[in-house]
């Protein structure tokens, strides 16, 4: 549910709008082929967290098996993911406020969202957990209900009159294909941006009971309810309604039963998205605290964000989670009508890195054990390796050309780069003269702060 929570989120229920923009109807190839390519990295940190279950994921298999420097780079990447994510999603929750309220502004409902957020994530991970699944299950029955009801609707008719609405809207307005191919590839971006979160599946690995059982379970149904979430959800919506029509404004869950003079569906599945995106922040906060906790323990991060409370929570290493989501509100409150396009970029090109890092790292991780001997051993191993990566690879390049491609996208590679140049200055700077230290793979399933550190070989 953390991956469910983190993925389906604003990049479906907004982000997809601008998605179906740019490539029409033929975005149901887009998903299809990214979500194809994300099985292959969730495989690949499935088969990592098992054998190695830590708490840090992606971020300690870097630092392990690539560099120490790509470690801290997407360890300390969680601070620009977060401001640009948490800056989008508050975004777009403040504008499905205004459903209501039009007259609200978006900072003041973020800065609510953010306010809750810090209470739940504070009082421990059991409550953090009970919440997540809460507003999980709330997006992913609407979005079963949604499927249902589009599908009852192109098949029967319900809500047209009894007259079936088919499969016309797919080809009557300017083709299946109305930009190309060229569209398609060009709405990789959006689709990268909505997928993002499920890298997060490996960060509750050192807190899970039971990992060898749960992590696979857990991989195998993400993927298949991704892709039935997704790829079911948007193929409706371009069914359903003419995607010519969409004023990408808001939500087009909602603007579709708007349309069809459904006010109160409308209205609960505008609450419905609200929900949606108060989970993928709740997830983040998560996610993103377990990272800073992971760096300490690596010793690139100070040592006191290493430390969890009487609850076993870190959470000297959610205060500046929160401050950076603060920071989200204030942009919010400096440019409302810019911040979504602007950091669902930067938020891809953070994606991009950790993606690699993974498909990277997996690489490394096998052919070592290949080296040793001990790849029979590998409880749940990565399908196709190594041409799984390699097609990977390539997806997250393709989307890395993308954001080059695109006007309005360029300027979060400039962005990114000065980024990633003033952390490896900091990485310089933080790790001169300090021994590299990794943290040993956990068998209690729990965090520790004494938890024992060894030098690298």
């Amino acid at each position: 549910m953390i991956a469910i929570g983190g993925a389906i989120g604003t990049g479906l229920f907004y982000g997809s709008s601008w998605a179906i923009e740019t490539a029409g109807p033929a975005i149901i190839l887009t998903y299809i082929v990214a979500a194809i390519a994300i099985y292959f990295v969730m495989r690949a940190l499935g088969e990592m967290s098992v054998e190695e279950p830590v708490s840090g994921a992606y971020v300690s298999y870097a630092n392990r098996y690539i560099h120490r420097f790509v470690g801290f780079l997407n360890g300390w990447n969680a601070f620009i993911f977060l401001l640009a994510t948490s800056a989008a999603e508050l975004n777009a929750l403040g504008k499905f406020a205004q459903f209501w309220f039009p007259g609200l502004p978006i900072w003041v409902t973020a800065l609510v969202a953010v306010t809750v957020m810090f209470v739940v994530n504070m009082v421990g991970v059991k409550f953090y957990g009970e919440a997540e699944f809460s507003f999980a299950i709330i997006k992913v029955v609407a979005i079963i209900s949604f499927i249902v009801f589009g599908f009852a609707m192109i098949v029967f008719g319900v809500g047209n009159g009894g007259q079936a609405l088919g499969l016309h809207n797919l080809v009557d307005h300017g083709g299946f294909l109305p930009h190309g191919l060229s569209g398609v590839f060009l709405s990789l971006v959006m689709v990268a941006f909505a997928f993002g979160g499920v890298e997060n599946l490996g960060l509750a690995a050192g807190e899970a009971k039971d990992v060898e059982t749960t992590m696979p379970k857990t991989v195998n149904a993400t993927f298949w309810r991704l892709l039935l979430f997704y790829v079911g959800a948007i193929t409706v919506l371009v069914t359903v309604f003419p995607w010519t029509s969409l004023s990408g404004e808001g939500s087009p869950f909602v603007e579709i039963f708007s349309h069809i003079g459904i006010p109160a569906a409308a209205a609960v599945m505008n609450l419905v998205v609200m929900t949606a995106v108060l989970s993928a922040v709740n997830s983040s906060v998560f996610t993103n605290s377990r990272t800073f906790y992971n760096l300490s323990l690596q010793g690139n991060a100070p040592a006191f964000l290493g430390t969890v409370n009487r609850k076993n929570v870190p959470s000297r290493a959610i205060m500046p989670v929160f401050g950076t989501m603060f920071i989200g509100v204030l942009l919010n409150f400096l440019m409302p009508d810019r911040v979504f396009a602007v950091f669902a970029s930067v938020t891809a090109f953070a994606l991009v890195c950790a993606w690699t890092s993974i498909v990277v790292s997996h690489l490394k991780f096998r052919k070592l054990r290949i080296q040793n001997g001990q790849e029979g051993a590998i409880r749940y191993k990565m399908p196709f390796y190594p041409y799984s990566n390699y097609i990977a690879l390539v997806f997250v390049a393709a989307v890395l050309v993308c954001i080059a491609l695109l006007p309005d996208m360029r300027i979060s590679l400039v962005v990114s780069g000065a980024w990633v140049l003033v952390v490896y200055i900091a990485f310089r700077i933080y790790t001169h003269g300090k021994p590299e230290r990794i943290p040993d793979v956990p068998t209690d399933g729990r965090l520790s702060p004494s938890r024992p550190i060894v030098r690298k070989n």
